[in-house]
């Protein structure tokens, strides 16, 4: 899912900071602040220590940060994915789950998902399209606007969680991947 070739966990470690900020900027949406957090964890001892790294710098942030992290998500088939201004990694991954082969009433139901999200949280609807089918994206979006906005946040980053690891996953190849 990333535009960036995968390397092996040896070179992450040997990374500049600089270096290691531009292979993983993508790994949270639009926040490459997180990516510098995380290289401070090196080294690593695999994959999953930087996926770990990833988690637990987005977490350590202020909620305002958080908040602002959740927003850089775009909204799923939604206006970015229709004028093909997402991210390489949210194209990918919404194409994946087929979010750009929707037939107009399932556009139709993202946008009115969208827009119940966006006026009850204030934030986009954020799931780890990988991870999930076309129809449990719907009835996911459809069970949490039930949640209070506190549960919305915390499933909101618990799912960017899971995002972030696949993508550091995608970007790191041989011995400890």
């Amino acid at each position: 899912m990333s535009a960036r070739s995968p390397r092996t966990l040896s070179d992450i470690n040997a990374l500049s900071p600089e270096a290691f900020e531009a292979h993983f900027a993508g790994v949270l949406e639009h926040s490459p602040q997180y990516a510098r957090a995380a290289a401070r964890a090196r080294p690593f001892a695999d994959a999953e220590a930087v996926a770990r790294a990833f988690a637990e710098a987005f977490g350590a942030a202020p909620a305002d940060a958080q908040l602002a992290l959740i927003r850089a998500h775009p909204d799923l088939a939604g206006k970015a994915a229709l004028a093909g201004d997402l991210t390489p990694e949210s194209a990918g991954e919404q194409a994946s789950a087929g979010l750009d082969r929707l037939s107009a009433e399932e556009y139709a139901e993202f946008h009115a998902l969208n827009a119940a999200y966006h006026a009850r949280f204030g934030l986009p609807y954020v799931v780890c399209v990988r991870e999930n089918t076309k129809a449990s994206i719907f009835e996911g979006a459809r069970r949490r606007l039930a949640n209070t906005p506190e549960q919305e946040r915390a499933a909101a980053l618990f799912e960017i969680g899971r995002i972030a690891r696949l993508r550091v996953l995608d970007l790191i190849q041989g011995e400890g991947a």
